[in-house]
């Protein structure tokens, strides 16, 4: 009897991962059924964006279609958020999935027949409005994920939270937002979430393909400010005061050169940016003060410390030698998208599953940072690209994010709805 016992233990073990589920034909056949509301629901939202914090109208719109697939549906989190949950048939995990749904205060200039004309108030500035980094696909998607495992939900194992974040790209002057404050409201915490997933359009990636990297993948994304201050004088007679411009041109310069002579870039890369200069008032009278404002992208936490310390160092010391004084303030804005490795690790089967292995490879860090990083603090996270590039066309000649001209071909948003529901069944 023992020996039977045991037998059959060892056939169970054998025979167990046989006889698991895969759900990709089931998953493929109602994403297929799908794709045509994902593209009008993608079009809608492109030619009705909104900004941080003001996504009142999208916001309605998620919340009334997740209320028709019969999801448990939250308003009002982290301002304008919306959270639906979706409980399987059986015990399992909590996923998080999670997409962005601002726009930017940008004015469209692709010619399309849902091209956004949109206006509002930015900054005390009448500006237009467009989703100029895809937040609109990656609502169409999230939305698609929705309905697809609705339709599935006696056979999920555990529960799937779709989270709809407003103010990725920031909020407005004076207001909380974005990732942050999602976290903060708990979104993370109720239901507990063990693992979360995140998608971006990648305008650069052609249609059907997906790019991760494990480990840091976009920026911690950092703001700094340094305040010069020397003393006045006459242009005539600039040895009579200390010029701040002077002593500016080359903290600027020492800047540059902590990345290009004291970074070590085989460990990560780092940028420093300095993107606003602002000082004086008249072309003969040298000022008293001037500021230079910029951001720094590092990929590592170590090495964001040690940037930051070598940035005081080099504006002080710089300013003391020339007989001036600098105020260095740096904001932290975003931390490091970091992607759990063994959950990446276990995770790119899904993404396989979604695009073909042929389609689905490791890249290269980017330089560009993204707020999901904040939900990486509560539970391991795993966040990748999806194509949105037509064929054929050369990624150096395509219009970047954030730009007038940014396109995505919606064709193959449905590699991203299958890779989230892949991950959904997949995840153990």
């Amino acid at each position: 009897m023992k020996r039977m016992f045991a037998a059959t233990i060892v056939l169970f073990s054998l025979i167990g991962p046989v006889l698991a589920v895969d759900m990709s034909d089931e998953i493929n056949a109602a994403t297929a059924k799908a794709m045509p509301q994902v593209i009008e629901w993608r079009r809608y939202f492109h030619e009705h964006p909104e900004l941080g914090n003001r996504e009142i109208n999208t916001s309605k719109m998620i919340a009334e279609q997740l209320r028709k697939f019969g999801i448990e549906t939250r308003t009002g989190i982290a301002k304008t958020g919306v959270v639906g949950i979706l409980k399987g048939g059986q015990p399992g995990p909590v996923i998080g999935l999670r997409a962005d749904i601002d726009g930017l205060p940008v004015t469209e200039r692709v010619d399309v027949p849902f091209k956004s004309v949109a206006k509002t108030e930015y900054n005390g500035q009448t500006v237009g409005v467009m989703h100029a980094c895809g937040h609109d696909t990656h609502i169409a998607m999230l939305l698609g994920t929705a309905q697809v495992l609705s339709g599935m939900k006696d056979k999920i194992k555990g529960t799937v939270v779709f989270i709809f974040q407003p103010a990725e790209e920031g909020a407005p002057a004076g207001e909380e937002g974005g990732a942050d404050l999602m976290v903060k409201e708990g979104v993370m915490d109720d239901p507990k979430i063990d693992a979360i997933f995140g998608i971006h359009i990648n305008a650069q990636t052609e249609i059907g393909k997906i790019g991760y990297k494990p480990l840091g993948f976009m920026a911690a994304s950092d703001w700094f400010s340094i305040k010069v201050k020397g003393q006045q004088s006459h242009g005539a007679y600039p040895w009579r005061g200390v010029d701040p411009i002077a002593v500016a041109s080359q903290i600027y310069t020492g800047l540059q050169m902590i990345v290009a002579r004291e970074s070590d870039l085989t460990r990560s890369p780092v940028v420093i940016t300095v993107g606003k200069i602002n000082g004086g008032v008249r072309e003969n009278i040298i000022p008293e003060e001037m500021t230079m404002a910029g951001t720094i992208r590092t990929l590592d936490t170590e090495v964001q410390k040690d940037v930051h310390r070598k940035i005081k160092l080099t504006a002080t010391k710089i300013a003391e030698s020339m007989g001036a004084t600098a105020e260095v303030t740096i904001d932290i804005k975003t931390p490091v998208t970091f992607n759990d490795p063994d959950l990446v690790r276990k995770m790119v089967p899904s993404l396989e599953k979604a695009a073909g292995r042929e389609n689905t490879r490791e890249i290269q860090w980017v330089t560009g940072a993204e707020d999901f990083a904040f939900y990486g603090s509560k539970a391991p996270a795993f966040f990748f690209y999806v194509g949105g590039m037509a064929k054929g066309k050369d990624p150096k000649a395509v219009a970047d994010h954030h730009t007038p001209d940014f396109f995505i071909d919606d064709s193959r948003l449905d590699v991203g709805i299958k890779a989230f529901c892949n991950i959904v069944f997949d995840y153990k």
